[in-house]
């Protein structure tokens, strides 16, 4: 059987695993939350290349459609939604370093201060490019962006120094899975177009299986989370906040 590997990639600063404070959680329901981009999943083509195995251009044509398919989703649901929206730069490198610093060993991540999404070309990719683990790395860390977009981000700096290890430690999950689970909503209306050489049911599947990690949580809990974005097709169903605990840890 093959093992797949899940590109969940690492946030670089701690001020990012805060929950969402009371006085800004309006602001930040007003992108989403609530339910205000929620609406009917629209299918939405896009031109997402083969990719040639061992080629470092093939996969950074792949990432770049991957990043045009995201920008115009997301543009289209924050327009329905009366909301203000900008894209992220994007990196695409075979190098270790990036505009805010050492890129993790997952090989993605978002600089919020930045704006920008890194995507690092790992070994692996070019010897087994398995196309839905790669464009999970552009899907996740558009969530991030969202995420910044709508205040969710400063929202959760603000409450970072007061808040425990065991706290920190939860409210992660919570943002985690809350991308997991935008990037399943991205995926309602372009998996067709991604063609990832995998049944959807077997993609969560292999999610659920994968190693947990300390800062994004259970497999099974992010399945869950990406697999409700994915059926739900709206971010209203992305609130991972108000979650029950074991939802989330």
């Amino acid at each position: 059987m093959r093992i797949f590997r899940v590109a969940l990639a690492m946030c670089l600063i701690a001020g990012l695993s805060l929950p969402v404070p009371a006085g800004a959680a309006a602001q930040a329901a007003r992108g989403g939350l609530s339910g205000e981009m929620s609406g009917e999943v629209t299918p939405q083509t896009c031109a997402i290349p083969e990719i040639r195995l061992g080629s470092v251009a093939s996969l950074k044509s792949f990432h770049r459609a991957m990043a045009e398919c995201a920008d115009r989703f997301w543009a289209a649901r924050f327009a329905a939604a009366g909301l203000a929206y900008s894209p992220p730069e994007v990196t695409i490198t075979t190098g270790g370093d990036s505009v805010c610093g050492a890129i993790t060993s997952s090989g993605a991540q978002y600089c919020p201060e930045q704006r920008t999404i890194v995507i690092r070309i790992m070994k692996h990719d070019l010897r087994d490019p398995f196309r839905m683990n790669i464009a999970h790395s552009v899907a996740h860390e558009w969530g991030h962006h969202v995420q910044q977009l709508i205040g969710i981000l400063d929202a959760q700096s603000a409450l970072y120094a007061p808040a425990s290890d065991g706290a920190r430690k939860l409210l992660s999950h919570r943002l985690e899975m809350q991308a997991e689970c935008f990037a399943g909503v991205f995926y309602s209306a372009t998996l067709e177009s991604i063609k990832p050489d995998i049944e959807w049911r077997d993609w969560i599947d292999a999610v659920r299986m994968a190693d947990e990690s300390e800062i994004h949580g259970k497999p099974r809990n992010l399945a869950f989370w990406q697999d409700r974005g994915f059926r739900g097709g709206a971010t209203g169903f992305c609130n991972t906040w108000t979650a029950r605990k074991n939802k989330i840890t």
